[in-house]
């Protein structure tokens, strides 16, 4: 299948990424420091009396999408854009390879690479964790570990969309960051500027519903709040939230983190490879 031969092969040369293993490198050791920090001082990391492994899984969730979301910049931004740049990519084309087995070869590609470095990162890090409380969740680790390939997979496809999207490595570097930059770090004071302008200059006693809606839109808020969902009493024992308590809405549950990952899954390829197929090469 010509799918799965362009993914196999866009796994072995991307799988040699420098970038990628000194992010590993980085990965491996903040979350083994984390790891021992939050099972040896609970109370001092996140204010808890005891450390347990659903604290520890929600602990480390949080480097874990900062980790796959910079990861996913730095080993997919050249995936599709890279070979039009340097003119490869009519080579590719050239053998027995379709557009949409090339776009969607290199989204597996790339998403395998990213959940390869993540599973060393998640077994060393959570495997300290493991041995040092001297217990373990099977069922909740399997949970974390799936829901975290989904993630995964979502950032790949949103990355490659982009670099499929255009002809230039530079613009999709800063496409990339660009996205990066507004849902990931900009994003929370989107809800509160609209909130903060359209009351008058000033924040009202109680926010209105669509904050919380508005707020889901970062795939790693969604990430965070499938997690939620999958795992409330873990998530209640550790006091993780959503931000859905007290909305009076439909929406106003954290299940709607699925449909946002869904959103983030299909619309991105469907954009990029309607663009990449329409390409000039």
């Amino acid at each position: 299948m010509s799918l799965t031969a362009v993914a196999k092969k866009d796994f072995r040369d991307a799988i040699q990424s420098r970038a990628l293993w000194a992010l590993l490198a980085v990965f491996v050791l903040l979350s083994s420091l984390l790891s021992y920090s939050y099972t040896e001082f609970p109370a001092s990391v996140t204010g808890g009396e005891r450390a347990t492994i659903g604290g520890l899984i929600f602990f480390t969730s949080g480097i874990v999408a900062l980790f796959v979301s910079l990861s996913a910049i730095v080993v997919c931004y050249k995936s599709i854009a890279g070979e039009r740049e340097i003119g490869s990519i009519k080579l590719l084309l050239a053998l027995p390879h379709t557009r949409r087995d090339v776009f969607f070869g290199k989204v597996l590609g790339r998403a395998g690479v990213l959940a390869a470095a993540l599973a060393v990162g998640l077994v060393v890090g959570l495997g300290i964790g493991v041995v040092l409380l001297g217990s373990v969740d099977v069922v909740a680790l399997a949970v974390f570990l799936v829901m975290t390939l989904v993630f995964t997979v979502v950032f790949a496809g949103i990355v490659v969309s982009i670099s499929g999207s255009t002809g230039s490595t530079s613009r999709a570097t800063t496409l990339a960051i660009g996205f990066f930059l507004v849902f990931e770090l900009l994003w929370d004071a989107v809800p509160l500027g609209i909130v903060y302008v359209t009351s008058g200059f000033s924040f009202p006693d109680q926010f209105p519903d669509w904050v919380f809606l508005v707020t889901q839109v970062p795939p790693s808020t969604a990430y965070s709040s499938s997690l939620v969902t999958l795992m409330p009493e873990i998530a209640e024992e550790v006091g993780q939230g959503t931000g859905a308590e007290g909305v009076d809405a439909f929406y106003g549950t954290p299940e709607i983190g699925f449909l946002v990952l869904a959103f983030w899954l299909v619309v991105p390829l469907v954009v990029g490879y309607y663009r990449f197929d329409g390409a000039d090469l």
